[in-house]
Formats: C-alpha cells, structure tokens, sequence
C-alpha cells in the first residue's frame, strides 16, 4: 500500500456545541513509513486545523499521543498505519477518561490517584544526606515494572476494573 491514499475516521467532540462525539472522515496521502501521528499532523496541518490531540516526543517515550487506534489502546507515534489499516484507520479519545476535546482526555483524577499511592522510594535512612543512597539489585527488581511507566494510560483506557469502578487506583 505505499503511495496511496488512507482514510482517518477520527472521534470529534466539542463540548461548546452540547453535540455528542460523531466521527469525521479525512481521505490523506499514505506512505509506507507513517505511523498513525503523521496521519492525525497531517490533517491537523493541512486539512483541519481544528483537530485537538496531544503529542510531544514523537519516540514513545513522553506517554501523550495515547489513543484507541481501531479499538485498541496505542501510542500513536509507535504505530504503524500499514499494521492497522483495515479499510480505515479509527481513531477514538483513549477509553474511560472523560473527554475535553476531540482525541484530548482528562488525566486528572488519575493523576490525583497516583500521588495517593506514593509512586516512588521513599529514604528510609535519613542519616547522612550527602552519601549516595544505595539499591540493592533485588530492590530494583521489585519495582523495575513500575519504573517502565511512562504515564501514557493505555492500560487505564484498556483496564476492565478501571471501566466499571473509577473509584479504582
């Protein structure tokens, strides 16, 4: 499928209007090497400049251009077009967060939540503050999963528990 074109339908909400979501559908030029952010730069750049979305690194490292890309929690900067394109490719406001604006969510309960659970180490030893404070390898490991997080909520917008009770951490 390399150079042709592909067709976004992309969740719009605009909460002014008291409208509910409804789809738009954007026909764009498609290369082979774009992921599902160049499309959405694409029409926010040359054909809407309405659409509202966050993005940042480009590098899957920030967690901000999360979405529901053909029903499934993605990066949209890590997600080849050419591996979900199926006729077209949906995009949807990532699942389980109230909706601001078109692809943009609200993260701050979440964000109020994980400040609750203490989401970092805590000095046990207060000693001498100027020595290095030592990790054991073992210590490491137990929270080497959550040292991955990049705070990008696919797996709020994928978590069923999350979906039936908010009041989850």
């Amino acid at each position: 499928m390399a150079d042709q074109d592909v067709v976004f339908r992309v969740k719009r909400y605009r909460p002014e209007s008291g409208a509910k979501p409804t789809y738009q559908e954007y026909r764009i030029p498609y290369r082979d090497d774009m992921v599902v952010l160049d499309g959405l730069n694409y029409i926010k750049d040359h054909v809407d400049p309405t659409l509202a979305y966050r993005w940042s690194c480009r590098m899957g490292i920030c967690g901000s251009c999360g979405a529901n890309v053909n029903g499934q929690p993605r990066l949209t900067c890590g997600t080849y077009i050419r591996d979900v394109h199926r006729g077209a490719v949906t995009v949807d406001p990532l699942a389980n967060f109230p909706i601001l604006k078109d692809l943009v969510v609200d993260f701050d309960d979440f964000l109020t939540k994980l400040s609750s659970v203490t989401p970092y180490i805590v000095r046990e030893d207060w000693g001498d503050l100027t020595k290095e404070y030592t990790q054991f390898p073992e210590d490491v490991e137990a929270y080497r999963q959550q040292s991955l997080c990049i705070n990008c909520m696919l797996c709020y917008a994928a978590c069923p528990v999350f979906g039936a009770s908010p009041e989850f951490v």
